[in-house]
C-alpha cells in the first residue's frame, strides 16, 4: 500500500482535516524498526537537531501525523507525535532510550549506535558530533494500521 492510499484511508476514517503529511522511514534498519514500532516496542525516535536547519526543514510538531514507510517505501502505519523536545546527546535520559525500543533497551546501547549514527550523518553534513551535540526527541504513537 502506498503512503497515499493509506493516508487516505485513515483521514477519511477519523475525519482527519491535516491536508499535509510527511512519509518516511526510519534511518538504520527501516524494516526492523518499523515491526518495532508495530510490537509496540518503539514509541520514540531522534534524530540530529542541526540537520533540520541545514536542510531547512521543520522541527516535528506534538500532534502530528506522519506515515511509516518500510525498506520498500510500503506504508506500514500512521504515527501520531505526541511530545517532542530537544536535549543534548549526553542528557538523553535512559527512558528515551527505553522508549526507542532498541537493542537491549539501555542507555549505552542507545548511546553507542546513536554516536556511530549521528557521528555519521553530520560527518556527511561537514558538521562535528560531540556530546553536547543538539538531539531531537520524539515521542509518538500508532494512530493507524491497515
Amino acid at each position: 500500500m502506498t503512503a497515499e492510499e493509506l493516508w487516505a484511508r485513515f483521514a477519511a476514517a477519523h475525519h482527519i482535516e491535516q491536508d499535509s503529511y510527511e512519509a518516511w522511514a526510519f534511518g538504520g534498519d527501516p524494516d526492523e524498526l518499523a515491526r518495532l514500532v508495530l510490537a509496540g516496542e518503539k514509541t520514540a525516535t531522534s534524530s540530529a537537531y542541526d540537520l533540520y536547519s541545514l536542510e531547512g526543514e521543520p522541527l516535528p510538531q506534538a500532534g502530528r501525523y506522519d506515515v511509516l514507510l518500510n525498506a520498500r517505501e510500503e506504508a506500514v502505519c500512521v504515527l501520531r507525535t505526541t511530545r517532542v523536545y530537544v536535549t543534548a546527546f549526553d542528557a538523553v535520559t535512559p527512558d528515551h532510550a527505553r522508549r526507542e525500543g532498541e537493542g537491549d533497551k539501555s542507555l549505552a546501547y542507545w548511546r553507542q549506535v546513536h554516536e556511530a549514527f549521528f557521528s555519521d550523518c553530520l560527518r556527511e553534513a561537514g558538521l562535528p558530533f560531540g556530546p553536547e551535540t543538539q538531539v531531537v526527541c520524539e515521542e509518538f504513537e500508532v494512530a493507524f494500521r491497515p
